[in-house]
């Protein structure tokens, strides 16, 4: 059985924190997924990456466990392209 980890993902696009609770066995795709879903971003979710510290999390099919995602993390969700300064 696999534990819980909660986790606190931002996306960019509408600058909201959710709280997500998934099992350590869900892959980063599916993180990203649903934090699209949850700020009711429908844009496809190939547009966007994720961050974790710093660093973009590249592998989508690995596990949370597997990308050393720890409880209360917080991640970022961003557009891959970036938007031009007015």
């Amino acid at each position: 059985m696999s534990a819980t980890l909660p986790l606190r993902v931002t996306v960019q696009d509408a600058w909201d924190e959710v709280r997500l609770e998934l099992p350590d066995a869900a892959t980063l795709a599916d993180l990203k997924r649903r934090a699209l879903a949850a700020t009711r971003v429908v844009k496809d979710p190939a547009g966007y990456v994720m961050k974790f510290r710093g660093a973009e999390l590249q592998d989508e099919s690995q596990t949370l466990a597997q990308a050393g995602l720890v409880p209360n993390g917080a991640l970022i969700v961003l557009p891959k392209r970036r938007r031009p300064v007015r």
